[in-house]
């Protein structure tokens, strides 16, 4: 046993838990969530078995603004693309919106309900 703790989980608040899951298995095609039995939280689990991530349910969820230090963003997410157009189209069909396209090797985006994430082809 040991006292090294190793991440389980990143957990993002949001009004529906279901549909932002829902949301992220489409987009890093993963398997189907783990929904617990009250619908507040649910889990997708990283098929190559390192950390999941976790869907919490807030009733008076406010979304982060980016940028903006009034309402921050707290964390993001930075997901790995070998084809950046493709994976910019295809995140953008998923219902994602572009925040920032400026750099040359990473677009900024908002999931369906603000929180940002990083497409990198770094």
């Amino acid at each position: 046993m040991s006292a090294v703790p190793t991440l389980g989980v990143v957990a993002l608040d949001c009004p529906d838990p279901v549909a932002l899951a829902e949301f992220y298995r489409s987009v890093l095609e993963w398997a189907a969530p783990e929904v617990a039995e009250d619908g507040h939280w649910v889990t997708l689990a990283n098929p190559a078995g390192g950390a999941g991530l976790a869907f919490q349910r807030v009733p008076d969820y406010r979304p982060p603004a980016w940028p903006s230090a009034e309402n921050p963003q707290q964390l993001h997410l930075d997901l790995n693309v070998t084809d950046l157009e493709a994976a910019h189209e295809r995140v953008l069909g998923l219902g994602a919106k572009l925040l920032d396209d400026t750099p040359e090797t990473f677009r900024v985006y908002a999931d369906p309900v603000g929180h940002p994430f990083c497409l990198c082809a770094c």
